[in-house]
């Protein structure tokens, strides 16, 4: 909270790159072409996965530490006002925020053990956690998990003075579209 404060510049960066991985989670092809539910779970979930693969991409980064810190508070900032306009009460809103950073940080557990491990590992963890356990029909799964993938090789391979510019790849999606799908 305090960095915010301290370093404007670099709160302000940390909410633009924030917005941009939602805006990446929020591609209707994501949740017509692949699947993913269009819930509030899902929206949740695909959220918490493209702000992993972008604090993944930044956490060997010594001079990125503090812009880590910020777009997680993002994070949890989009959370707590998202929870006040579906109308949670001011005594309601933090115990559910604890529980989203504890799924948050679940997330990123499985998500950080699961992408070194390969396409089976990344399946895995997507299907427990964005389709709950429920195979998506088709090759949804593995077309999700190979899109992700192919959104993480794109940051890998962006300079951080790219995103430190404030901006983040637009890695088209490598799926079918639906128009392809039986």
């Amino acid at each position: 909270m305090f960095d915010q404060l301290l370093h404007p510049r670099e709160a302000r960066l940390a909410a633009e790159l924030y917005a941009l991985a939602v805006a990446a989670a929020r591609r209707p092809a994501l949740y017509r072409d692949l699947g993913v539910p269009d819930t509030l779970d899902g929206r949740f979930d695909m959220v918490a996965v493209q702000v992993f693969l972008l604090l993944d991409r930044l956490k060997d980064e010594a001079s990125a530490r503090r812009l880590s810190r910020l777009i997680a508070e993002s994070f949890f900032s989009d959370m707590d006002r998202s929870l006040r306009e579906m109308g949670v009460g001011d005594t309601g809103v933090p115990r559910r925020v604890k529980l989203m950073a504890q799924a948050y940080f679940g997330r990123i557990a499985a998500y950080g053990s699961a992408f070194p491990a390969g396409d089976a590992a990344v399946q895995a963890a997507l299907l427990r956690n964005v389709y709950r356990g429920v195979a998506p029909a088709g090759d949804r799964l593995a077309l999700l998990a190979a899109q992700l993938r192919h959104e993480a090789r794109c940051l890998a391979d962006m300079p951080l003075a790219t995103i430190r510019a404030g901006t983040l790849p637009q890695a088209d999606l490598v799926a079918a579209t639906a128009e392809e799908r039986p």
